[in-house]
């Protein structure tokens, strides 16, 4: 399976970025190869609105199965839902540590948004 992470930087070291939308990257990380590729999300880190919805639109393209984020507003969260993507929240760490945690189960999936619309 595939997983995107927000992350704040390029590479697997990297700390998830508490913001889905708003991310500087997503880390897409093959959970049985380890192979990687990044995401630079730039555009929607400076958007006016939508950003949630985009960068959800633009990970449902690449053939995700997971998400991983810090938090995930209400219209992202229907987005990626309704492509079949399964959005785990988690707190702090690095992107290899939140894919490990994944591949162990113990990360949680989440039922619902956590944040409202233009959190921030």
């Amino acid at each position: 399976m595939k997983a995107a992470v927000s992350s704040c930087g390029p590479d697997l070291g990297s700390q998830v970025d508490p913001r889905f939308g708003r991310c500087s990257h997503f880390v897409i990380v093959d959970t049985e190869t380890g192979e990687y590729q990044v995401v630079n999300n730039d555009l929607n880190l400076n958007a006016s609105q939508g950003a949630g919805i985009q960068a959800a639109e633009n990970v449902s393209r690449r053939s995700v199965g997971a998400v991983i984020t810090g938090h995930c507003g209400p219209k992202a969260f229907r987005v990626l839902k309704a492509a079949g993507i399964k959005v785990y929240l988690a707190g702090e760490g690095t992107v290899v540590r939140v894919i490990e945690e994944l591949k162990q189960g113990l990360l949680e999936e989440a039922q619902d948004a956590d944040v409202d619309g233009h959190w921030s």
